[in-house]
């Protein structure tokens, strides 16, 4: 793993951003695997300036996103492909058919699942995979657990991951319980991987997934297994490396 430590959010956001942009100066036709969340934020607001200034071009890029709340339409505010579509796809010169987000309306989930493996192999894989990192060590959807699964699944979310995510709801009750999330298999094919990390509420887990042992019940620390790890972390979460 390659640990950079940042300053803040804001410079933490702005090398994520290089980072990112490295991969799509050098392969125009990148296959980018993104993540939602508050974390990457930031670094999206710096790409789509970056696009918007000449500095990148997304018109040949693909992307895949890694989890999608099962019972919203990509039409709900809550939604993770409304996330994408409000935080960077609307604002670049993408190609909206070739972005990808887990169909949390499927009617059959299992199919669903299976589809979205074949579409990233079909794809050849994620050049680089942007990740978040929860408080719990989860990356996606994969919460702690006795086992972890490889391909995309349905998972149910643990009571902290759902307390987490009410601050983006009315109230904690219209949390999604479950979701549709890329699993360990197929975050750890990716080329690259990118782990972004802000806060202080975020330090245990980092110092888990960077020097802690290697357990299912800290997803994150399988990341050490993985050839090529950039963690861009800024001070107050870097505060037990």
């Amino acid at each position: 793993m390659k640990i950079i430590i940042t300053k803040n959010y804001e410079e933490l956001s702005k090398v994520a951003a290089n980072e990112m942009a490295e991969t799509i100066k050098s392969n125009p036709k990148a296959i980018l695997g993104l993540a939602t969340g508050g974390s990457p934020i930031g670094m999206y607001k710096e790409l789509i300036r970056m696009n918007k200034g000449g500095e990148i071009d997304f018109s040949t890029i693909t992307t895949v996103n890694l989890d999608e709340y099962v019972g919203l339409s990509g039409e709900h505010t809550q939604s993770y492909r409304y996330f994408m579509n409000d935080n960077l796809f609307n604002h670049i010169n993408i190609d909206k058919k070739n972005t990808y987000v887990p169909n949390g309306l499927a009617e059959n989930i299992e199919a669903e699942c299976k589809n979205y493996d074949a579409k990233i192999a079909e794809l050849g894989g994620t050049d680089v995979q942007l990740l978040g990192i929860g408080n719990n060590g989860h990356i996606a959807f994969n919460e702690p657990d006795q086992e972890l699964v490889a391909g995309t699944h349905l998972t149910g979310l643990t009571e902290d991951t759902i307390k987490a995510n009410a601050r983006f709801f009315d109230s904690i009750d219209e949390v999604p319980k479950t979701a549709l999330t890329m699993g360990l298999g197929g975050i750890m094919k990716s080329k690259k991987i990118i782990v972004i990390a802000s806060g202080e509420g975020k330090a245990e887990a980092v110092k888990a997934m960077v020097n802690g042992k290697i357990s299912t019940n800290m997803p994150a620390s399988m990341l050490q297994m993985h050839r090529d790890v950039v963690v861009i972390v800024d001070e107050a979460a870097a505060k037990l490396l």
